[in-house]
This record gives C-alpha cells, structure tokens and sequence, in this order.
C-alpha cells in the first residue's frame, strides 16, 4: 500500500508573488501508477493550492473547496481572502476527522498580499514564508531554508524549488521528476508545468 503523503509539495512567499508547486507522481506501493496526476489546483483568480498524498482525496477536496469559495464571492461579490479560503479548506477536512482526506495541502494567494498556509489531514492551518510537505519534505527543506530571503524574487523562488525537487527526485522515490507550478501574483495566476530532467 502506498503512503499517505506520498510526493511532495512545495511553497513559497516571494516579494513579488506566490510559488506552489507539487509532483505529478502517482505510486501504490512500490509501483509507479502514473507520472501525469495533477496535484495543484487554482480556486480563484488569485488563489491555488498544491498538495501531497491520495490524488482521489485532495481531487475531491479541491472540487468541494471551488465550488463553495465560488459561491461564497457571487453572495458577497467579491474574492475571498487567502486566510478565509485556507480556514475553509481547515472546516472541510476537520469535518472528516473520523475518515479524513490522505492529504496534505499547501494554499496560498495574493490578494492584498501574498499569503502561503499549512493544512494537515485534521485541518490544522499554519501560516509560514515557505512549507515544504510530503515524503521528500525533510529533504527539501534544507535547500530552501538556505536560499530563502525575505525579498526573494518569483523567478528566484522558481529556481529554489527546482534545485529542492532535483534533490528529493533522486534520494524520494515517491516523488516524481515532472512538478506543475502556479506562478500566482498580484494580478493573477500563471500555470506551467516543468520536467527537472532531460
């Protein structure tokens, strides 16, 4: 069986903007199922989340997630601030406490300012300027620990979490060599996806 927080997740706060990124792996147990599961999802136009574990359960998190934040912003007829969206992720995976979502979540937006929150399988939120989540966390941390500044770039920030994913890539076999990155800034979110190798 595979592990609940296969994969990694990484995330950072830049002067300019946001960075979530994540693997596209997929593995059960020691097979490789498929190398194209996405693990990051925009919610608005100013706000993506990225994640580690079960793609099933994070998939079916972020469709509820979509939907309610959507309906919240048409009844109050504007965008729901990053904090609110991640306390709302919180009340969605606290509600299963007793059969939660194998998932670990990054959210973070630019709205006002740019915003990078924790979520564990339980809900709990912690608000920090880089979380690095999953089976290649203890791995990646210390790249980005060292490279971080408070003033960092996106386009540095990028390069960061390129360097940390090469480095999980060949020590985690849990996580996989393509990541899809959101690029999320003051005027909008950019998608792309990045191969690390060849």
């Amino acid at each position: 069986m595979s592990l609940p927080y296969s994969g990694t997740a990484i995330g950072i706060v830049c002067s300019d903007g946001v960075v979530l990124s994540s693997d596209k792996s997929y593995v059960y147990g020691n097979v490789v199922m498929s190398g194209n599961v996405k693990k990051t999802f925009i919610i608005n136009d100013r706000v993506g989340v990225a994640a580690a574990g079960i793609a099933a359960d994070m998939q079916q998190l972020f469709s509820d997630l979509s939907y309610l934040v959507r309906i919240r912003e048409i009844r109050l007829g504007k965008r729901m601030p990053t904090s609110s969206i991640a306390k709302l992720t919180s009340f969605l995976m606290y509600r299963r406490r007793l059969l939660p979502y194998l998932t670990q979540i990054l959210v973070g937006g630019y709205i006002d300012k740019p915003e990078l929150y924790s979520l564990d399988s339980l809900g709990s939120v912690i608000g920090d300027n880089y979380i690095v989540l999953g089976t290649g966390a203890e791995i990646a941390v210390g790249i980005i620990e060292s490279e971080y500044r408070p003033d960092i770039t996106m386009a540095d920030a990028l390069e960061t979490v390129k360097k940390a994913f090469k480095s999980v890539v060949s020590r985690d076999v849990l996580t996989g060599s393509t990541i899809d990155v959101l690029l999320i800034k003051e005027d909008g979110i950019k998608e792309e996806t990045v191969k690390l190798f060849g």
